[in-house]
This record gives C-alpha cells, structure tokens and sequence, in this order.
C-alpha cells in the first residue's frame, strides 16, 4: 500500500490527458481528464523499488521501458510532452530528481564517450538519418521540405551566417560525418578543415576526400579541440559544446577565442536551456556519456569572459522537434534491421530516447541555438542579418 501511495504521488499530477495506469497486481487506476477516450495506457509488469524512483524517476522509468518493465500504448513523445506541461509533473517535481550523474572530461574520458556513442557504426546511423547522415538540428524552410534538404538548408545558413569569401580558411569543431565541411569547400570555395574525435566519421570524411579528390581543399583530424593550435578566418560548432561538460565550457569558448582571426566570425550551434543547465541521468548512462545542457546565460557569460562578442542569437527549436520527428519515423521504418541486429532493449532505448527529446523541445524543456560570435572591435561585416 506504502509503494502505490507514492506512485499515486508520482502520477496524480504528471497527466492532463485520460491515462490509464495498470499496476503490477492487476489494479487500475486513470489519471487526468476523467472526460473522453484514454488517451495513454502504461502498464507495469514489474513492480520497480521505490528508492528507485524517488533517486531518479526518468532513470528509473527510462531503465524500465527498456526492460518491458513497463510498456506503454501510445504516442511516446505525447505522453511525455503531456508530462513536461505539468508543473508539479514527475519531470519537475524535485522530490523525484534527487540524484544526478557525476562525470569528467579528460581528453581520454571525452575520447571514450564520444566513441560510445558515435562510433555505434556508420550503418547504425546510415539506417535512419537522411543521406547527408546529419547528425544534428534541421533547418526548414517550410515544414514540407524533406529531411534532407533541411539539412541542407541547415549548412547553407550557418555558412550564410559566416560572411566568408572563397580561399578564406574554415574549422568545424566536431564535424561529424562531415556535410557542413564538404559543402564550404566545394560550394562556398573554403579551405575546410574538420576535427572529430570518433574514428567512425573520421574514416567516412577520409574517404569521402580520396574519392572526390578534395586534398587541397579538405582536412580532417582525429583529435581533441583543446589540441588546436592554428587560427582561422571562420569557425563552426554544431552541436558540441553539449559533450564539453559545465566545467570545460570557459576553456571551450577559450579555443573559439584563440582560434579565431581577428576580422573573423564564429557560429556556434548547440542545445541549451532557457531555465539554466542540466543534466539527465538516464540519457547520461545510456545515450551521451558526459552530457551537459548548459544554459543560455552560462554560454553567453563563458562567451563575454573571453572578448567574444554576441551579435546574433537564433532559436531553432521548432526545428529540432520537427528533426526528431522524422528520425524517430525512420527509426521505426528499421526496426526489424536495428532488433536483429541489436535486440530489442537497444531499439527501445534508441525509440524512447528520440520521443522523449522531441517532447522536450516541444515543451520549451530544452532549446537549440545558433550564436554568432565576433572579436571586439570588428566591423567588417554587414550590420544586419540576411538569412
């Protein structure tokens, strides 16, 4: 009776929509607007501690799903994105977020975790993102666009945002597989270079350099971004400075500022929270090891204690609910491949994983932005945005 008290505690305010909880007893019991069809059904094969969830409910609810401890009948991310709408949901209640994970990032523990998550194999990823194998938030121009040519749009406006002239110089920190280098140099007339530390997109841009002849105009590096040294016209960052954890951020911003030719430009793409930074156990442990949200005004305040001036701030996190959506599409599209090839467990982690962040910029619980960033005293380039 002890256990089904506190998760009456748990539920009673996490739902607006009629959910319907089957407990692992047998007992029933519906939550939220007692109007209408059940929208939500969750049931509980297994009965999970209490100290469990009172540590950590989502690492505890995640460890389940994935289990079948639990399993749920309808859409994952609306039944999220219904949770993060509640005030005293289980999401914000702070009796059930008492524990968060600890990490390090060493150049050797950041190594580790950037292989566990993206050296998963390039197939792995081949399976359900678009044929740039963008790993990253899309920019539509309209909703209909496909995911691909969003990703597209998405280089074309960073590289937009930049102002660079042809045979100007280009870094991307954490490039990924690639697209955004290829395209400045072969569109744009940069000389590219790019520097990951994942051996999976290092082999994949190397080869991708042989093959279309690009020597002259593309590098790319295996190796950590503290280790760079040279100075650039222009330099990118999508979607890293998620992995550089809270106590690496100045030092992050440091690089940027050091790298960074006088009369250059900066963009700077990444996700952050409007309410200040955080951490999410069950994404930490399974997911991105020695991930960090930070906040806006901890990056802006990182960006300003290194000389770096601020002169345009964009959201995209429409745009990165709208990406997820179709990751997660595609995701199910494979199923039997990623199952027979994994198991199911991994499939459900990878699935609750995708819903659950499209819920969260849905939700306004993280956001996505692009900073442009300049030196003190430049102005060279045009005094208002065009893109």
């Amino acid at each position: 009776m002890l256990d089904k008290e506190v998760y009456n505690q748990l539920f009673k305010p996490s739902f607006s929509e009629k959910t319907e909880v089957t407990f692992w007893d047998g007992s029933v019991k519906e939550y939220g607007n007692n109007d209408g069809e059940t929208v939500f059904k969750i049931k509980f094969n297994e009965k999970i501690p209490v100290k469990d969830l009172t540590n950590n409910a989502s690492l505890a609810l995640g460890e389940a799903y994935m289990s079948k401890k639990i399993e749920v009948e309808g859409n994952i991310q609306a039944l999220i994105y219904d949770v993060y709408k509640q005030a005293n949901g289980f999401f914000a209640n702070k009796n059930f977020k008492k524990w968060l994970p600890k990490e390090k990032h060493t150049k050797k523990q950041s190594k580790e975790d950037i292989h566990s998550h993206y050296d998963l194999g390039n197939q792995f990823y081949e399976l359900w993102l678009d044929p740039t194998m963008t790993y990253s938030c899309a920019y539509f121009e309209t909703p209909q666009d496909t995911l691909e040519q969003a990703q597209i749009n998405k280089v074309h406006h960073i590289l937009n945002k930049l102002h660079a002239n042809p045979g100007e110089t280009l870094l991307d920190i954490g490039c990924g597989w690639g697209t955004l280098i290829l395209i400045a140099a072969k569109e744009y007339g940069l000389k590219s270079t790019g520097i990951t530390l994942s051996e999976e997109q290092y082999d994949h841009i190397q080869k991708i350099i042989k093959d279309e002849k690009l020597e002259n105009q593309v590098s790319v590096y295996l190796m950590d971004y503290r280790d760079m040294t040279d100075k650039f016209d222009h330099i990118t960052s999508v979607g890293m400075f998620e992995h550089v954890g809270s106590e690496n951020l100045g030092e992050y911003f440091t690089k940027v500022n050091d790298c960074l030719k006088p009369e250059g430009t900066a963009l700077i793409h990444g996700i952050s929270r409007q309410q200040g930074g955080a951490k999410n156990a069950w994404i930490n442990k399974y997911i991105f090891p020695g991930g960090y949200i930070p906040g806006v005004t901890e990056i802006v305040g990182h960006i300003t204690e290194n000389d770096l001036q601020l002169i345009d701030l964009e959201s995209l996190r429409r745009d990165y609910q709208l990406t997820l959506e179709h990751w997660t599409e595609n995701f199910h599209q494979v199923k039997d491949k990623i199952v027979a090839k994994s198991d199911e467990s991994f499939y459900r982690m990878w699935d609750l994983y995708l819903q659950a962040c499209a819920a969260s910029f849905q939700s306004s619980n993280i956001d996505v932005d692009q900073y442009l960033l300049v030196h003190a005293n430049n102005n060279s380039i045009p005094m208002h945005r065009n893109v």
